[in-house]
């Protein structure tokens, strides 16, 4: 009593489509409930030893990627959050690449050396930051966060270079003084 005859579901066909459908129903319920939320004041350490304060950042747009050495899509990004910090980090973009907590930290370590990377590289290795920005568990996953301190845009999996630029340029628009204030100054 109590044990699922898998034999019986493989030759009933009308059982499996009961099961599939209520597989992606789930999925789709769990999806769209899904609320894209982040803690304001969530403290990252560095690889290097240095603390940022979200909340310290606010008045700058910000991305974060969730990242593994692992993950084939992310080293991909890698040479486009290089391109985004060395066009955008003088006008006040900041970029934190946060390691997943499987990410062994030595390899995190080595990659950031070797690709030298330009951004902050935190090692999350016990989850808080994945669950600080809503249980993240998919890599890659970027969060951007703008000016005011709140969510601009999330994408899960790669995101597409020219959109998020664009979405940088418009964040670094809003927050720069107007002509006027410029003049003023």
């Amino acid at each position: 009593m109590g044990d699922i005859n898998f034999g019986r579901m493989k030759s009933n066909p009308w059982l499996r489509g009961l099961l599939l459908t209520g597989l992606v129903v789930l999925a789709l319920w769990m999806a769209r409930s899904e609320k894209y939320t982040f803690s304001p004041n969530t403290t990252f350490t560095t690889i290097t030893g240095k603390h940022l304060a979200l909340k310290d950042l606010q008045g700058k747009p910000v991305l974060i990627t969730f990242w593994a050495t692992s993950c084939g899509s992310c080293i991909k990004e890698i040479p486009h959050l290089i391109a985004l910090y060395k066009q955008f980090h003088q006008q006040g973009l900041e970029i934190i690449a946060v390691a997943m907590a499987y990410d062994p930290p030595d390899r995190v370590v080595a990659m950031a050396k070797e690709l030298n990377l330009p951004y902050p590289i935190v090692l999350d290795i016990t989850a808080e930051h994945a669950r600080a920005f809503g249980r993240i568990w998919a890599t890659p996953t970027t969060v951007l966060i703008n000016p005011e301190g709140t969510l601009a845009k999330r994408v899960v999996g790669a995101f597409d270079p020219a959109d998020m630029q664009n979405r940088i340029e418009q964040l670094l628009k809003s927050t720069s003084p107007s002509p006027i204030a410029r003049s003023m100054g």
